[in-house]
C-alpha cells in the first residue's frame, strides 16, 4: 500500500494553518504527505503554505484559482493524492475543530476498513463548546440524512475521515456535484451503496479556535434538498461487490 496523504482545504485559513500543519505533522507517520488545497485566499493562507512546503519536504500545495466550495476543493486533492500514489487518504478541516490527536485511531481502523469516519455519534464521540439549539441543529441533520438514504452510519454529515484508495477511484469522482457540506453525506452514501465496509471511531469536535466558520444558509439549504436526490436520483447508485 502507498503512503497516506492528508488533504487539507483551506480558504482564509492565516491564523491556523501553520500550527495545525505542525500539529498533524508530529501524529501523522513518517512517510506521510500532508497536501494543502488553498482556494486562492485573499487574507494570505497560500502564501504561508508555500512557505510551509519549502521547509517541509513532506508538504505540497495546490493552488486553485477561486473558491468553488469544499466538494471540488477536496476533490482536486483527491486527484493529485491518487495520481501520486497514495494508499490511504485522509480529509479534515485545518481549522482545529478535528483534533489531530485523532489522526493515528482513523489510521489504525483503517487496516480493516475501507472507509473509516470520525464520529461524533457514536459512544464516545461527542461535540464540545456548542450551545443547545446549535447541537439539535447538528444532530437533526444527521439524523435527517440517515433516515432518507436507509443507512446505518451514525454521523454521515462527518467531515473527517480516511479512504482506502479503491473507494475514491470506485465512487467516480466526475460524477460528484455537492459542492458544500453535502459533499461529505455523498461521499459516505456511494461508499456504502458501492459495498465498501465503513467502520465509526469516535471523536469530539470542537468549535474553531480563530478565524470565521465557511457555513452558511446555502450551504445548509443544498443538504436538505440533495441528500433526498442522492438516493432517488443517484446516477452512481450502483451496488459494488461486497467487500471483506
Amino acid at each position: 500500500m502507498g503512503p497516506a496523504w492528508l488533504i487539507l482545504p483551506t480558504y482564509n485559513e492565516m491564523e491556523n494553518i501553520e500550527p495545525f500543519v505542525a500539529a498533524v505533522r508530529a501524529k501523522l507517520p513518517a512517510s506521510a504527505r500532508i497536501l494543502i488545497v488553498d482556494d486562492n485566499s485573499p487574507d494570505g493562507t497560500g502564501d504561508i503554505a508555500d512557505q510551509l512546503a519549502a521547509v517541509h519536504e513532506e508538504v505540497d500545495v495546490l493552488h486553485r484559482a477561486r473558491k468553488e466550495g469544499l466538494g471540488p476543493a477536496y476533490i482536486a486533492g483527491f486527484r493529485r493524492a491518487l495520481s501520486e500514489g497514495a494508499g490511504l487518504i485522509l480529509e479534515m478541516d485545518s481549522d482545529f475543530s478535528h483534533e489531530p490527536a485523532y489522526l493515528p485511531r482513523l489510521l489504525e481502523a483503517a487496516e480493516s476498513a475501507d472507509l473509516v469516519i470520525g464520529s461524533r455519534y457514536v459512544p464516545g464521540g461527542g461535540v464540545g463548546d456548542w450551545g443547545a439549539v446549535r447541537r439539535v441543529i447538528s444532530r437533526g441533520g444527521s439524523t435527517y440524512a440517515r433516515l432518507v438514504l436507509g443507512v446505518e452510519v451514525r454521523d454521515p454529515t462527518a467531515g473527517f475521515k480516511c479512504f482506502r484508495r479503491e473507494v475514491l477511484e470506485t465512487i467516480d469522482l466526475d460524477t460528484i456535484q455537492a459542492r458544500g457540506y453535502a459533499f461529505q453525506v455523498e461521499l459516505t452514501y456511494r461508499a456504502i451503496r458501492h459495498g465498501f465496509k465503513v467502520v465509526e471511531v469516535p471523536i469530539v469536535f470542537r468549535d474553531r479556535r480563530v478565524g470565521s466558520s465557511k457555513m452558511d444558509r446555502s450551504i445548509v439549504a443544498e443538504a436538505i434538498w440533495r441528500v433526498p436526490l442522492l438516493r432517488f436520483g443517484d446516477k452512481d447508485g450502483r451496488r459494488g461487490p461486497e467487500r471483506r
